[in-house]
Order: C-alpha cells, then structure tokens, then sequence
C-alpha cells in the first residue's frame, strides 16, 4: 500500500475515533430524546452536505480537475448526465419512504434508522471507489443505494410526530429544519476542502465520500447508543407491501383530508429542486464558482436556515398557526429565487440567501407539522410515509427534467420553473387550504 494510501487511513482512523468519542460523552442523552434525534439527523445531513460542492464538478465543469468526462464531451451531455444521476437518488428515495414509514410502524422506528445508516456508509464508499475507477456505472449505482437509504427521513419525521403534542409540534418540526440547516454549513464547506488537493496533496474528488462513510458509521454508534425507541406501540400484525410507492400517491390523491396539502407539498418540491438541483452548477454558469466558493455559499445559506428553523421558527410558530404562516411563506420562495437570477454580482447573493432561507425554513417546518397534525397520532408513520412518497415523486422529476432543459436551454432555464412553480404552491395553497379553513370558522 502507498504511502498517501497510508496517510489516508490514519486521518480516517482519527477523525472516526474523535467523532465516536463524542457518541460515548452524548450517550446519557436517552432523557434528551428530541435533542437525540435532532444530532442523529445533523450527522446524517453532514454527509449529504459534503456532496454539494463537489458533484457539480464531476459533469458540469470541464475547467475542473475533477471533470471525469472526456475533453470531446459537450457541455450539454454533462448536465443531462448530471440530472439522470441526481435522478437516480431520488427514484431510490421515492421507492423506499413508504416502506420506511410501513416499517418503523411494524417493527419500531430505532431498528430501521439503523440499518439504513449501515447501508448509506456502503453507499458513499462504493462511489469513493467508482470515483477512484472513473466507473460511471458504478457511480450510479452507489448513488441509487444511497437514494433508497435516504426515504429513512421520514422515521425521523415520525419520531418528531411521536414525541409532539399540540403547539410544539411547528417548534420541534423546526429542530429537522434546524439540522439541515446545520449539516449544510458543515457539510458544504468540509466538501469543498476535502476535495481540494491545495488543502492536502492528497485529497480528491473521492475523500469526501470517504469522510461522509465515516460519518454515516459514527452515526449508526450514536443512534444505537443514545437514540430510544419512540414508538413504544408496533403493529406487529401490519402487512408490509413493498410495491406501495406508486399506489400511496394515488392513495395521497384518495385521502380527502390530506389531499390539498399533499398537492402542496408536491408543488412546493416540485418547484424548488429546479432551484436546489442546478443551483451550483448556476453558480459555476454564471459566476465561475469553484468547489470552495460553492461550499462557502451553502454553508451561509445552511446558517440562514439554521438561525430560521432553531429561532424564527419558534418565535412565529408562538405568534401564528401554521396556515397563516404557509399562506404567505411558500409564494415568497419564488419571489426570492427570481431574485438570484437578477442580480448584477455574486455579491449580492448573500443580501438575499437570509430572505430566502426565512422562507424555506418557515414553509418546511410548517408543511410538516401541519400535515403531522392533521394525521392523527395513531397514523404518523403511515401519513408521514405517504407524504414521503409524494415529496419523492416531486424531487425526481425536476432533477430528470432540469438535466435536460439545462441542455436544451441553459444552467439558468431550470431556476425559472423554480419561480414558477414555488410562486404556484403558495397561489393553491391560500386558496384551496388557507380561505377554505377561514370559512370554516
């Protein structure tokens, strides 16, 4: 073995040796259960935030060092390539987040959390390696893994709905919101210095999917050591059936109480991963950005967010229910996505990430608490894994499509379906949900 081989596994046997001494101090918080879970998922989103800065890289920038297509390949092939692989994860997650939700039901939350997390460090290996072998198959199929890993969020959101009662549930909806929020300020700026040699000669394209499988380990240690089981309940009698993904959209449709705010939430994703998908491959279109500045830009926009969910989602959630506040939060994501697309300088993208990140952050913790809520404490997984299935169908298709209208069009193409489409979920939303429940009473 080489001597930066070597190099590589000492740092590696460091860092997982100090992340899993922080799991032994944190092991007494049994009694903190939603502080527990709130680290459980910082952990988790801190692997995926590592990505961020660096798969744009791979197919959307030849001028990068980590471009793995040929200098013969045009512009246009790499972002198509680049959607089909975004793609891929979420046809994973949209296939496993009903039988998440069917099994944290069945046979209890803490066991499914666990070997999904097993299976996700797997995942991120296995695509260190086909980057190391410049194996495109490969790629996408540790990619895929890592998307059926990924439906695991809606155990997370369950477990929420498990411990929340009455007006904490916005609040403790929020802590989710919060470790996203987290884990993209960690996440995007490790991945940009990670994968950049000048940091350490050997670092490369592969040593954050390295670093994000150390993680994803010391992740299972402390969900096994210091996360308690919430549904103390299963219904061991409940019938798995693993084909469930399409039919629970269509049962999404048939619940007629869920129903528009299941539509919502479709539209709200729908749109917004036009935004999320090609945001940094806009970045590098438009402003030249590299690795690191992509990382310094999530991870401010990772604070915005955090500061949202961790403070002003509480402050608001004391102030105001959760319609008044989606009433006017989801058309103002379009407003503010519109925004980046106008501005003269790059500068100025960070004048408006806070505006932006107030309302993501307050329409995401609001979405699910309110449709939370409106299930019922006996159906929280169930509901929670149709929803997972609605919102997965909804990332998918922007990804597949914002691949091909970047080629068709430009990097830029895809962020205006964002406006319209986010711009559209708030336009449903206060005429379907919010006007309709003011008649009501």
């Amino acid at each position: 073995m080489s001597a930066v081989y070597e190099e590589v596994f000492v740092e590696a046997r460091r860092v997982s040796a100090s992340l899993l001494l922080l799991c032994v101090i944190l092991g007494n918080m049994r009694r903190l259960p939603l502080f527990a879970l709130f680290l459980t998922v910082l952990i988790d989103m801190i692997g995926v935030g590592i990505l961020l800065p660096v798969l744009p890289q791979l197919f959307a920038n030849p001028a990068s060092p980590h471009y793995l297509l040929g200098s013969g390949t045009s512009a246009a092939e790499g972002y198509r390539l680049l959607g089909l692989l975004l793609a891929v994860f979420s046809l994973g997650q949209f296939l496993t987040a009903p039988i998440f939700g069917q099994l944290s039901d069945k046979i209890g939350r803490k066991k499914v959390l666990i070997w999904s997390l097993v299976a996700t460090a797997f995942g991120y290996v296995l695509f260190a390696i086909g980057l190391a072998l410049q194996n495109l198959p490969l790629l996408f199929f540790a990619r895929g893994l890592s998307g059926l890993m990924s439906g695991n969020i809606v155990i997370a959101q369950a477990m929420i709905g498990d411990l929340s009662h009455g007006s904490d549930r916005a609040k403790n909806f929020g802590l989710i919101g919060a470790a996203f929020g987290l884990g993209f300020i960690v996440g995007p700026l490790l991945g940009g210095l990670l994968a950049d040699p000048h940091t350490v000669s050997w670092f490369s394209a592969a040593t954050p999917f390295w670093f994000a499988a150390i993680l994803s380990v010391v992740n299972v240690v402390f969900v096994v050591t210091s996360l308690s089981e919430t549904h103390t309940a299963p219904k061991r009698d409940t019938r798995l059936v693993i084909g469930q993904a399409a039919k629970n959209v269509f049962h999404a449709w048939r619940y007629v109480t869920l129903r528009p705010l299941f539509i919502t939430n479709f539209l709200l994703t729908f749109g917004f991963m036009f935004y999320t998908s090609f945001i940094a491959v806009f970045l590098t279109y438009r402003f030249h950005y590299a690795e690191g500045d992509i990382g310094k830009y999530f991870a401010f926009v990772g604070v915005c967010i955090a500061v949202t969910q961790g403070v002003v989602t509480r402050l608001v959630a004391k102030r105001m229910p959760e319609e008044r506040v989606l009433s006017w939060s989801l058309a103002a994501i379009g407003l503010f996505i519109a925004a980046v697309l106008i501005v003269p300088s790059s500068g100025y993208l960070y004048l408006n990430v806070p505006f932006l990140a107030v309302a993501v952050g307050l329409s995401m913790a609001n979405m699910s608490a309110l449709i939370s809520k409106k299930a019922g404490p006996e159906r929280q997984g169930e509901v929670m894994g149709l929803n997972g299935s609605v919102t997965s169908l909804a990332m998918l298709a922007p990804q597949l499509l914002a691949g091909f209208i970047a080629a068709a069009y430009s990097p830029t193409a895809p962020l205006y379906f964002a406006v319209l489409l986010t711009v559209g979920a708030g336009i449903y939303f206060v005429t379907s949900v919010s006007r309709k429940k003011e008649h009501e009473t």
